[in-house]
């Protein structure tokens, strides 16, 4: 438990575990929220592409329990983070806490995935959901995976670290970043089927807005860091490539719309998944340089 109990008063020493973790969950609260709202439309085009992203969410968020109790290093004490081990079956519920509160917030918005997940392989289940109670499922999965997608960045920006610290637009941005990444991750799985057709575009519309609200908070938060000097840290090594990267995860969506032949909504998919996990990458492993 070294790593949650000492997290904002020095360098956590985060590798591939966390940045897989951040990088997994951002892709699947942006999933079931977009799938939410494609869902909320009641389009009957937008309801192939909602089941598609209830299917990519759950998974998605499965495996991030999993790669935060490898990088805990006692991955058995992990329930400690839920429960109360000294007077059990009291829960460990701490409000006051970012990272209990992060815990919990994954925790429950894991079983609104898997009811998701479960509707969207199961004619039956989903006759079950019809209506009212489908729709509250829905509102609520999917403000709990904004928040999801938002918590990774908020959590940095409550450290004490430098650059992480530095940046207020951090939870800001992971969302949009993450929004983006999962609208690029379903355009990716829908590949050419027909059925899926007007919920893609729908998808790669609004792609880029959240490229263009994600490209100036990426801004914001260059610019919050420079004021407060730590700006060098986030260009150092071969972290630039990484900045390369992000960069040409923003600007092709932009390119591939203005262009009189498109760029294959595929390749533009790909590139834009690249970006999102470098820009985490480059947070992530900028600050600890």
């Amino acid at each position: 438990m070294t790593l949650l109990a000492e997290h904002f008063v020095k360098p956590p020493e985060w590798t591939w575990y966390i940045l897989t973790y951040f990088f997994l969950a951002g892709l699947s609260g942006g999933s079931y929220a977009l799938g939410a709202l494609l869902r909320l439309s009641r389009r009957p085009g937008y309801q192939a592409a909602a089941r598609l992203a209830f299917l990519a969410a759950f998974p998605l968020i499965l495996a991030c329990p999993l790669l935060l109790t490898l990088d805990l290093g006692q991955p058995l004490r992990f329930w400690h983070m839920l429960f109360d081990s000294a007077n059990l079956p009291a829960l460990n519920f701490k409000y006051w806490s970012p990272m209990s509160l992060g815990v919990w917030a994954l925790s429950i918005y894991a079983a609104f995935a898997f009811v998701s997940f479960v509707e969207a392989l199961s004619s039956r289940v989903r006759r079950l959901l019809a209506g009212g109670l489908g729709a509250v499922v829905a509102v609520l999965g999917g403000a709990l995976g904004l928040f999801v997608a938002a918590y990774t960045g908020v959590l940095l920006s409550v450290s004490n670290q430098p650059v992480w610290s530095d940046g207020w637009p951090l939870g800001g941005l992971f969302l949009a970043s993450g929004l983006s990444g999962a609208a690029a991750l379903l355009v990716l799985a829908a590949g050419y089927r027909p059925q899926l057709a007007e919920g893609v575009r729908a998808l790669s519309e609004a792609d880029r807005y959240f490229v263009a609200i994600e490209a100036v908070l990426v801004v914001m938060f260059l610019v919050t860091v420079a004021l407060a000097g730590s700006l060098g840290k986030l260009f150092s090594g071969i972290i630039p490539l990484l900045w390369l990267f992000v960069v040409l995860g923003l600007a092709v969506p932009v390119v591939a719309h203005t262009r009189t032949r498109p760029i294959l909504p595929l390749i533009t998919s790909l590139l834009v998944l690249v970006g999102v996990l470098a820009l985490r990458a480059a947070v992530i492993f900028g600050a600890q340089s």
